[in-house]
């Protein structure tokens, strides 16, 4: 499809989508989310794609959250019937690896689409937060279940409670950020290092691994433990498990197929 915010580009294995709405520091209205579901609909259907990056144009944002405007005339209802949580779901579900890149401010839905993400990384510039308690609003696009799962249950509260903003290092000393970058130019290189890291081992086993790690966050450690093992057992079925351990008793780099 034709995208009007955002960019989108597939190379070499990887998809990266661009928002580009850098003169609304890219907020999250509802024509970008709409172009964001229907990116991760291309990701899934494309096989030749295995890893995603998201990332924001212009140097100020990654995403600055919601438009403030179009929040103050919602209603109800329509707050109610709003989709943002299940795109956020559809990016967190998509059985591929999905990287935030993050150059600037992550605000609002912009830290709630960045955590929706299995990895994030930033910029030593860069803010995060979720000070949506400001408009006498709480973060409602998955921020209280996500915050806490990664930062725990006291510092999600506090984080949340207070709307406070902290930067990058803060933001990876608490787990809510994977790694930190010195500068935005190093920031698409050590992305795509990840994203090229990633590609280079079992893509079965790997989406299978983020299922097990997503439904088991959600469960007991018993249950856990059954859909990892059921997860194991049917990657040993696979022909890349047997490409796997070929290729190391050979000491070879393996030629995984997907399969």
């Amino acid at each position: 499809m034709t995208y009007e915010n955002l960019l989108v580009e597939e190379q070499e294995g990887n998809c990266t989508i661009t928002l580009n709405r850098p003169e609304t520091r890219n907020a999250l209205d509802m024509q970008t989310l709409s172009e964001i579901r229907e990116a991760f609909r291309f990701v899934r259907a494309n096989a030749a794609v295995t890893t995603v990056i998201i990332t924001g144009a212009g140097g100020k944002a990654f995403a600055s959250g919601a438009d403030i405007r179009a929040l103050k005339q919602r209603g109800v209802l329509e707050t109610f019937h709003s989709e943002t949580q299940t795109i956020f779901n559809e990016i967190e579900s998509t059985g591929k690896p999905v990287i935030a890149a993050i150059d600037g401010f992550a605000l609002g839905g912009g830290c709630e689409l960045s955590m929706a993400c299995d990895i994030r990384i930033a910029t030593a510039r860069s803010k995060l937060g979720l000070p949506e308690v400001n408009l006498g609003l709480i973060p409602g696009a998955g921020g209280t279940q996500r915050l806490q799962r990664y930062v725990g249950f006291g510092k999600a509260k506090e984080l949340i409670f207070t709307g406070a903003i902290i930067g990058a290092e803060e933001a990876e000393r608490i787990g809510l950020v994977n790694q930190v970058v010195g500068t935005p130019e190093a920031l698409m290189p050590a992305a795509l290092k990840m994203a090229e890291t990633i590609r280079s081992k079992g893509p079965v086993a790997v989406a299978m691994a983020k299922t097990t790690i997503n439904y088991g966050a959600g469960t007991d450690l018993n249950s856990g433990l059954i859909i990892e093992k059921l997860a194991q057992t049917v990657l040993f079925g696979t022909e890349d498990r047997m490409e796997g351990l070929d290729a190391f008793l050979e000491k070879r780099a393996a030629k995984f197929k997907g399969r």
